[in-house]
């Protein structure tokens, strides 16, 4: 592929809810660009940008997709991203990116959650937005219905630039707003009058000369209107609707000709800020090929055959192959052999990226998401990319001994290419957990861990990291007693167990007199007793919280030893702990969830129902903030409770927050479980 300088390059992404047809927009764009022979079918799991087993599987994107087309002299870097929330992250990558974005509408359905979230997060990156409305072909399509919808949900300044001829089975075509042809159908010609005039207006409200013009009556030319259009799509006060059907291939070329007319190079937007390491010092980074070498990974990448394949994009200077770069975040040295340019799971070699494009290079040792490239006499720190934090746990066990030594090296590698991903050991419960958005993502990340790795792995509900602790002093007595020819065993001590703060851990005091035990034997019984907490003495949890005093005890002469006072330590704490009212601990989350208002009050009745204490509800513009503190076991399987109560509008966060004393009625049922559970092992 030839290379291209920054004017000539446009890097947009395709965003919006699952099921518009982003993909089957881009292989249309692959198709009119003359890049591929003939296009794919998600159902038939050929497209270019789904290309992993696990997509066709699903015939749903779960990985983002780099897509160049070459249209009129540009290249079109567009990124095909999933629209399921599972896999947000990849949304998130593409965002930070492009410098425009492309909102898909499915004619049938307007607006849905995941194109609301997507124009949220352009609009915090104040990327340039267009939107395209597509299934006009389908059954139920309505363009005026899906206009209608657009506006609701984005704003006024959404203006339809086309107008289709006819819709679903009848569905023939589209009429450009900035030029009607003669020969439009007489049905449309008053629809097509009304959306122009509106255009008109919206184009002429965003240019002072313009809205003069407009208002003295005087006639706006097609170049004024074009350059007014132009300007306003800039400037963020315009967002162009447009409108056609991927699969009939209608609409694509003219949204082509939009991105090259309309959306901004790489030089037409605000230069991205970058520091130097260690200050605070900040550098506009222009896009100038001779300018300090500025590249981020957003993306990276476990390809089987090129191994490690990092996407980036290069904000400053020009990248080149056979070269060294140095990792400014890490501040290391990595060697760059060929440089690539992506086109879903294939690459094409090419000796330079000019600021602005978007390239890959496979094999960097150290590097990883969000991590800056540049030149080590030169280092500038571009600010990491945020991704949201995993909101649904997965327990992984290895299903066999063979994908015992397999499973963290495989999960390791599948946490570097989803930062979304986080896979931590819980020494409590001994498990190891995969974090992720969802139980699809990480039932995904199991799949190709089999695919990838082969590692088979086992998924299920993490267990809850329950403790055991006393509410009651309590004093006990415990001797130790073996005669079995020759030496004996003996070891004879008094405990005093008392609750310590939640929270306050475990300590250990003697008060012997008289010498009754020993002091070389008191270590034992120290140890006897720590040896006993990881157990507990109820249910096999650990036991914190509780102060352990030894004050009295006796010893033997011959048959008492360490061993002995070890053993009955332990023992005498089991059962003094049975006799101070034990009770089990749970771990309780600090909550906070945001929907929209019409939902707080669902929420609030559904946590009730899970033990809540709900902190508090704030109003915010629309939507509501309800705090709570929820015990851990309640919280399991929420995320997917949530979406499925908010028809997916709905986000929380949760933490840690403090252990509490779990009712009686469940602290029971609990106890059987683990009983159970333990004769089952």
């Amino acid at each position: 592929m030839a290379t291209y300088d920054t004017k000539h390059l446009r890097n947009v992404a395709l965003l919006s809810h699952s099921g518009t047809g982003k993909t089957t927009i881009g292989e249309a764009m692959l198709f009119a660009c003359g890049a591929i022979g003939r296009m794919g079918k998600v159902e038939d799991g050929n497209t270019v940008s789904d290309y992993e087993p696990e997509e066709a599987k699903r015939r749903s994107s779960m990985q983002m997709s780099v897509l160049p087309c070459k249209w009129r002299d540009h290249k079109l870097n567009v990124l095909d991203t999933p629209g399921y929330w599972d896999f947000v992250g990849e949304e998130v990558s593409a965002v930070r990116a492009a410098d425009a974005a492309v909102l898909v509408v499915a004619a049938q359905a307007g607006v849905e959650v995941g194109t609301e979230d997507a124009w949220q997060r352009c609009q915090e990156r104040g990327l340039v937005r267009m939107v395209f409305i597509n299934k006009m072909d389908r059954e139920n399509a309505d363009f005026g219905r899906s206009l209608d919808s657009v506006q609701k949900a984005f704003g006024k300044q959404c203006v339809a630039i086309q107008a289709p001829i006819g819709a679903q089975q009848s569905f023939k075509g589209i009429v450009s707003l900035l030029s009607p042809p003669a020969d439009a159908p007489e049905a449309i010609l008053g629809e097509v009058q009304r959306l122009r005039e509106r255009m008109i207006e919206a184009v002429a409200e965003s240019d002072d000369e313009l809205a003069t013009k407009y208002l003295e009556g005087q006639e706006i030319t097609q170049e004024e209107l074009l350059a007014g259009l132009k300007k306003g799509v800039m400037a963020g006060q315009l967002t162009p609707v447009m409108v056609g059907s991927a699969v009939a291939g209608q609409g694509i070329k003219e949204l082509l000709d939009a991105m090259v007319d309309l959306l901004p190079s790489p030089a037409d937007v605000q230069p991205a800020e970058a520091t130097k390491p260690g200050g605070n010092e900040k550098v506009r980074l222009a896009a100038d090929p001779n300018g300090p070498l500025v590249a981020q990974v957003f993306k990276t990448s476990a390809d089987p055959f090129v191994g490690k394949l990092s996407y980036f994009r290069v904000y400053s200077g020009t990248f080149k192959a056979d070269s060294q770069v140095w990792n400014a975040t890490k501040a290391q040295a990595e060697r760059v052999a060929q440089v690539f340019v992506p086109m879903g799971k294939t690459q094409e070699s090419v000796p330079s990226l000019a600021p602005g494009d978007i390239g890959a290079v496979s094999k960097l040792m150290i590097t990883s998401t969000s991590d800056t490239l540049c030149l080590r006499e030169n280092p500038l720190l571009l600010s990491p990319i945020t991704f949201p934090e995993p909101v649904y746990t997965a327990a992984i066990a290895p299903k066999g001994k063979a994908d015992v030594d397999k499973m963290t090296t495989s999960l390791a590698r599948l946490t570097e290419e989803d930062p979304t991903l986080h896979m931590t050991r819980e020494p409590m419960t001994a498990e190891t957990l995969l974090a992720g958005m969802g139980e699809t993502h990480t039932d995904v990340a199991v799949e190709k861990a089999r695919r990838k790795f082969g590692v088979e792995l086992l998924t299920g509900l993490p267990k809850i990291p329950y403790q055991e602790t006393i509410s009651a002093p309590a004093k006990v007595e415990y001797k130790h007693k073996k005669q079995s020819g020759g030496h004996g065993q003996y070891g004879h001590v008094f405990l005093e167990l008392a609750p310590m703060p939640r929270g306050g851990g475990f300590e250990f005091a003697e008060k012997v007199v008289g010498g009754n035990v020993p002091k070389e034997y008191i270590p034992a019984v120290q140890k006897g007793v720590e040896r006993t907490l990881p157990e507990g003495a109820v249910a096999g949890f650990p036991l914190v919280d509780l102060k352990v005093v030894l004050y009295d005890g006796s010893s033997h002469p011959v048959d008492s030893s360490g061993m002995s006072f070890e053993i009955a330590g332990a023992a005498a704490l089991k059962k003094g702990v049975m006799e101070a009212r034990p009770v089990i601990l749970e771990p309780v989350m600090r909550l906070e969830v945001t929907v929209p208002d019409a939902f707080a009050g669902h929420v609030v009745g559904d946590l009730n129902t899970k033990r809540a204490r709900i902190l508090g509800m704030t109003p915010q513009s629309g939507t509501t903030v309800v705090e709570a503190e929820v015990p851990q076991a309640e919280m399991r399987r929420y995320v997917t409770e949530l979406r499925s109560a908010t028809g997916g509008r709905g986000r929380f966060k949760m933490q840690f927050a403090h252990y509490a004393e779990v009712p009686q009625h469940i602290a029971q049922r609990i106890v059987d479980d683990a009983k159970r559970e333990k004769v089952g092992a």
